[in-house]
């Protein structure tokens, strides 16, 4: 029998394949949380008007081998705005795992299908780790589209956990951590292990998400609770991932009142570590490091396998597991433009840029001399020193 496509307007309908996604996913060993079907149904519900959900479903001899949950919306560019699809959770699904199980002779047949149903101009997933499943795929659509581009966007670090850290971290992060340590035991502060249920998720959310307000990133306003959209969704989300046991938190309490955590999503053996802040008064504590150690230490405790960072400036990062990193997962923006006239014009705008950009780098840094005012046994009519390019 062969493929048999079909599209459906929800993932929050009852007639929705629930059970058929959730084997889906556990077959595919990329699958991640941000493949959770809560997590997708929360994103959904936090849609914005503007943006239409199509899910195209894919079944094989009876079985659900393909579901790819798209949100198509328009986009500017400039002075225009195009059509753009995107895999649903973007931008606050750390990494996803493309849910496709069939072999890539499929691939053009379902291209097809997404630019008949969905048109646009431009066909972006980001966040796609090396060796996902579809890799085989991707390149097949690279071959149909106008202009394909693959960039990387972050390297993330991650840890193996090994019996290794039960002894101290050497170097200048055991220095970090002794002095972190001190100060915490200094103010009273208590460090706290939570695997988060339906029943205690709504406090726990209310605590950290008044310490994320109250940092930095509620000051930028770019935390994941920032803004009634994203408060919506991760409340949502984070309830349906708790009912599973998928959410652990670290805690550090002052009185019995959060001031700094690290929250976790935990699948298969591998906690991604999604989000974390603490209280500005409580800044010179050093609490993240000591909060990461802990992750590490309950890893040792329960049997994890690894502590991954999830995501990470691609330039610059500053986060602390790069201190204790084994191994890193790069990711990546996948973009196909399609062959309708916007996708052309985009795609070529896109290469006359990249063309021009290291050019323009180039002039920039190029050295500059300096022309100095009426220079010494020098005519009136000489021409200035200030370079012509």
């Amino acid at each position: 029998m062969g493929l048999r496509l079909s599209w459906c307007a929800s993932l929050r309908t009852p007639d929705f394949p629930a059970a058929d996604y959730e084997a889906l996913r556990q077959r595919l060993a990329g699958s991640t949380p941000f493949n959770h079907l809560g997590w997708l149904r929360a994103a959904e519900a936090a849609l914005q008007p503007g943006q239409l959900l199509q899910v195209l479903l894919g079944y094989k001899n009876g079985q659900l081998c393909l579901c790819l949950p798209l949100v198509r919306q328009r986009e500017a560019f400039g002075p225009i705005s195009l059509a753009v699809v995107r895999h649903l959770g973007y931008p606050l699904s750390d990494r996803i795992a493309l849910l496709i199980d069939l072999p890539g002779n499929a691939a053009g047949k379902v291209l097809r299908a997404i630019r008949n149903q969905l048109p646009h101009a431009l066909l972006q997933l980001s966040e796609v780790p090396d060796g996902a499943a579809g890799d085989n795929w991707l390149r097949r659509w690279a071959s149909r589209s106008s202009t394909f581009e693959r960039r990387l966007t972050c390297s993330v670090p991650v840890h193996r956990i090994s019996d290794a850290d039960r002894q101290e971290v050497s170097g200048d992060p055991r220095y970090k951590l002794r002095r972190a340590r001190k100060r915490i035991a200094a103010c009273g502060a208590q460090v706290r292990r939570v695997i988060a249920t339906q029943d205690n998720i709504g406090q726990l959310l209310d605590a950290i998400s008044a310490v994320e307000a109250a940092s930095w990133k509620g000051d930028d306003e770019v935390g994941i609770f920032s803004g009634e959209q994203r408060r919506q969704w991760m409340y949502q989300a984070f309830t349906a991932l708790a009912g599973e046991g998928l959410v652990c938190l670290v805690l550090l309490e002052l009185d019995g009142r959060c001031i700094s955590y690290r929250l976790g999503l935990l699948e298969r053996g591998r906690v991604y570590d999604y989000n974390l802040a603490f209280e500005p008064a409580y800044r010179d504590l050093g609490s993240g490091r000591v909060l990461l150690e802990e992750f590490i230490h309950w890893g040792l405790d329960d049997g994890w396998q690894w502590v991954d960072a999830s995501r990470v400036s691609l330039e610059n990062s500053s986060h602390q597991l790069h201190e204790r990193q084994t191994e890193q997962v790069d990711q990546w923006r996948l973009s196909c433009y399609s062959w309708r006239l916007d996708g052309i014009a985009l795609g070529l705008a896109l290469r006359c840029w990249q063309w021009l950009k290291p050019r323009l780098r180039k002039r920039a840094a190029s050295p500059q001399v300096t022309a100095t005012p009426n220079p010494p046994q020098e005519s009136p009519n000489a021409i200035s020193g200030h370079s012509q390019r």
